[in-house]
C-alpha cells in the first residue's frame, strides 16, 4: 500500500491490529459453539471473550522463532486467556482462520467501495441533467462523427458505473463464505454446526465444501471484478484527457488558487489526476491474473496463494478505492466548456450533417451508392477547405442535389435538434426520467 494513493478506512481494514482482531473473534465465536455442544467448557470459552487479547509487537516476536503466525497469534492469545486458552482453536486449522477472515476484508471493503460507487453514481447523474442538452460533437476513431450531448457521455459512465455497483454487490455476496471445517475439510475434529454458527455470527455463507481451504474460483472473481472496474475509471479518465488537451479544450480539471502545473512552464494547466487515475487502473487490473493463477492448487491445499493475496489483497481495494474517490471529485469540479464544444463543432463547415443528406437522397429516390458519392464530392471539398468552406453552401449549388430538394428543405438537415431528439428517450432509460 503506497500511503500516497491510501484512504485510511480502507488502509485500517488491512492493518494488523484489523486483522487479529478478526482471528480472535473467529476463535471466541468458535468457543461459545462448541461450548454450546458441550465440546469445551462454557467457561472456558468465557474467559476467551473476557480475557483474550494480543498485542502485535509479542505475535511478530513469537512468530520470528516459530514461523508460523497463526501458531503466534494463539501462543499470545493463550498468554492473556490462561490455562482455558487450550480449548482455544479445537480440531480447527490455520486456513480456517486465515481465508475466514479474508474474506471478511473482502466483504467490508466491497462496502466500502459500494459506498465509492454510490457517491460517483450521484455526482455523475446530476451533472449529466445539468448538461443533458448542451450539444457537443461525438466522435469516432477520434474524428468528428455526429453531434450528441454532454449530458448523454455523463449518462453512459453513469450506465457503466451502474453496472460496476452490480457487478461488486454480486462479487461481495460470492466471497462472503466461512469454512470452519479443520484438516482438509472434513470436519472429522470439528462438529459443522461450529462452522454454522460462526458464519451466523460473522455475517458469512457456511462455504459448501471447503477442502480446508474456501476455493480461490471465488476470489478470481472478486479481483476481476475490481479490475473491471478499474477498467471503467480509466475509461472516463481517458475521456476527460482526450477533450482537456488544448486543441480541444472541452472540459478541464478543475485547476484550485495556488496549484503548479509545471516545474518549467508557468502557464501549464495539465490533467494530472486523470492521468493519475490511468495509472491507477492499470495496477487494478494487474493483480486481477495472479487471483486467477491462484485457483490451481495442489490437492486440498497448499499456499502458492498466500503471499500473493497478503500483497493484492491490501493492494487492489486501496488502490481502486483511492481511484474511484478521486474519480468522484474530477467528476464533481470537473470544469465543462459549451461554447467551445459548439466552435470546434462548427469548424468542419456542417459536415457533420452528411448523413441525414445522405438519407434525405434516398427517400428522394437516389440509390444508396449514387446519393453516398454526391455527398462525399461535396464533404471532401468542405474537408479540403479546413472548413472555411460551408456543406451547405456546395449542395445548393450542386445541381444532381439542388433538383432534388424544393425550398428550405436543404437547411431544414441541418437541424441540431434532429441529433438531440430521443435524449429524453435514453434519459429515461438509464435515470427513469
Amino acid at each position: 500500500m503506497i500511503p500516497r494513493y491510501s484512504r485510511p478506512e480502507m488502509t485500517a481494514l488491512w492493518s494488523p491490529e484489523s486483522k487479529f482482531q478478526i482471528w480472535f473473534e473467529i476463535e471466541a465465536h468458535a468457543c461459545d459453539a462448541q461450548a454450546e455442544l458441550g465440546i469445551i467448557p462454557k467457561e472456558a470459552a468465557k474467559a476467551v471473550w473476557d480475557r483474550g487479547a494480543f498485542e502485535v509487537d509479542r505475535i511478530d516476536a513469537i512468530e520470528a522463532e516459530v514461523k508460523h503466525d497463526v501458531i503466534a497469534f494463539l501462543t499470545n492469545l493463550a498468554e492473556h486467556v490462561g490455562p482455558e486458552a487450550r480449548f482455544v482453536h479445537q480440531g480447527m486449522t490455520s486456513s480456517d482462520i486465515l481465508d475466514t477472515c479474508f474474506n471478511i476484508q473482502l466483504v467490508r471493503a466491497a462496502d466500502l467501495m459500494l459506498a465509492d460507487l454510490d457517491k460517483l453514481l450521484a455526482i455523475l447523474e446530476r451533472r449529466a441533467h445539468e448538461h443533458r442538452d448542451t450539444v457537443t460533437i461525438g466522435r469516432s476513431h477520434g474524428i468528428h462523427a455526429e453531434p450528441t450531448t454532454f449530458g448523454l457521455k455523463l449518462a453512459q459512465a453513469y450506465a457503466e458505473f451502474s453496472r460496476a455497483k452490480t457487478r461488486l454487490q454480486n462479487a461481495r455476496e460470492e466471497v462472503a463464505t466461512c469454512a470452519i471445517s479443520g484438516a482438509v475439510g472434513t470436519f472429522a475434529n470439528i462438529d459443522p454446526r461450529v462452522e454454522s454458527y460462526v458464519a451466523d455470527k460473522l455475517g458469512l455463507a457456511i462455504e459448501p465444501v471447503s477442502t480446508q481451504i474456501i476455493p480461490r474460483d471465488r476470489h478470481a472473481m472478486y479481483f476481476a471484478t475490481l479490475g473491471v472496474i478499474a477498467s471503467s475509471v480509466e475509461r472516463l479518465a481517458t475521456e476527460i484527457r482526450h477533450l482537456q488537451r488544448t486543441e480541444v479544450l472541452e472540459v478541464e480539471e478543475y485547476f484550485s488558487p495556488g496549484q503548479k502545473g509545471s516545474s518549467a512552464m508557468p502557464h501549464k494547466r495539465n490533467p494530472v489526476l486523470t492521468e493519475n487515475l490511468t495509472g491507477l487502473a492499470r495496477m487494478v487490473r494487474s493483480y486481477a491474473m495472479p487471483a486467477m493463477e491462484n485457483v490451481a492448487l495442489w490437492h486440498e491445499r497448499d499456499i502458492s496463494h498466500s503471499s500473493v493475496e497478503r500483497m493484492i489483497g491490501p493492494d487492489a481495494t486501496v488502490t481502486l478505492d483511492f481511484a474511484l474517490a478521486r474519480l468522484a471529485g474530477v467528476m464533481d469540479k470537473l470544469l465543462i466548456y459549451p461554447d467551445r464544444m459548439r466552435a470546434n463543432m462548427d469548424r468542419l463547415g456542417g459536415l457533420v450533417n452528411s448523413q441525414r443528406v445522405l438519407l434525405a437522397l434516398t427517400q428522394k429516390g437516389v440509390s444508396r451508392e449514387d446519393a453516398y458519392r454526391l455527398v462525399q464530392r461535396n464533404a471532401m471539398k468542405v474537408w479540403d477547405s479546413d472548413g472555411h468552406a460551408h456543406l451547405l453552401d456546395l449542395l445548393k449549388h450542386d445541381a444532381e442535389i439542388a433538383e432534388k430538394f424544393g425550398p428550405g428543405e436543404l437547411e431544414a438537415l441541418f437541424d441540431l435538434g434532429y441529433h438531440t431528439k430521443s435524449v429524453d428517450v435514453i434519459f429515461k432509460r438509464i435515470f427513469g426520467q
